[in-house]
């Protein structure tokens, strides 16, 4: 199966959540680890028992101890925070809304949108950047990404500009063995937390090459199940094989998320030298 607007350059992006964690060091360190391996970004939810406006506190405070990832906060929260965080970062800030509706794609930080449930794609494809969906098969996903690519276009929008990313759970700390049904070689399942991968780096590099070879998915946007140990194993495991086989970047080409996205600079800058 290959979808109807191709394959572009493989996008990669994790979750740095950690259920109990407030102290923002603690924060620092993953997401340099993530860095390290070349994500375009790092997400932290806001629904892990914190105030409404503390994960992008934390962010601006990790945006000041590394230089080229993108951090993007999983809250709703004003777009003055957004554009406060994009200052912080240098232009490296994502703005997350549920069902995002402030103005034209473009014009403000990055904005990711979970695109999952049906009532949410309309909006993401209208307004988002990146939309996020849970997906257990790769037959699944390309049909959404599909779906939210043909809606942009309806709505004047270029559907190249519409990043789809699966989010998808991992849980590494079996190492490669061989598959269950439903885990490592034989895809992801289906739990009611969304799709989860159990498996090894290795399998789950092939699982990552392959749907996007097929043209279902720009991305993926991996959530650790042990945060430590399942991102240490996805950029030294993982991301160094899809970098071995020339399938994901070894640098970043620019410092911005926009510029690690392959998206344009926002409406609001340009010809400025600015970010709001």
């Amino acid at each position: 199966m290959t979808g109807s607007y191709g394959r572009g350059l493989l996008h990669l992006a994790a979750a740095v959540d950690q259920v109990g964690v407030f102290d923002a060091e603690r924060y620092v360190e993953l997401v340099r680890l993530a860095e390290s391996g070349g994500l375009d970004f790092v997400t932290l939810d806001g629904r892990f028992g914190w105030a409404e406006s503390d994960p992008v506190t934390v962010l601006a405070r990790v945006a000041l101890a590394t230089r080229r990832i993108g951090l993007v906060p999983l809250v709703t929260a004003p777009p003055g925070a957004a554009v406060h965080l994009d200052r912080v970062s240098g232009g490296r800030a994502g703005w997350w809304s549920g069902q995002p509706e402030p103005g034209p794609a473009g014009a403000f930080p990055v904005r990711v949108a979970d695109a999952t449930e049906e009532a949410a794609r309309r909006p993401a494809a209208r307004y988002a950047d990146v939309a996020l969906v849970r997906a257990a098969s790769s037959a699944q996903a390309a049909l959404v990404r599909d779906e939210l690519r043909s809606q942009a276009q309806e709505f004047g929008r270029d559907p190249e500009a519409l990043r789809v990313l699966v989010s998808l759970m991992v849980d590494l700390g079996d190492g490669e063995r061989a598959a269950e049904p439903g885990h490592g070689g034989g895809g992801p399942r289906q739990t009611v937390q969304g799709p989860l991968y159990r498996g090894g780096p290795v399998d789950l590099a092939e699982l990552i090459a392959s749907w996007h070879g097929e043209g279902a998915t720009d991305g993926f946007h991996l959530v650790p199940a042990e945060p430590r140990r399942d991102l240490e194993r996805l950029v030294n495991g993982t991301v160094a094989l899809l970098q071995h086989r020339s399938l994901f970047r070894t640098f970043y080409p620019g410092s911005t998320l926009r510029e690690h996205l392959g998206l344009a600079r926002s409406m609001a800058n340009k010809g400025k030298g600015l970010f709001i």
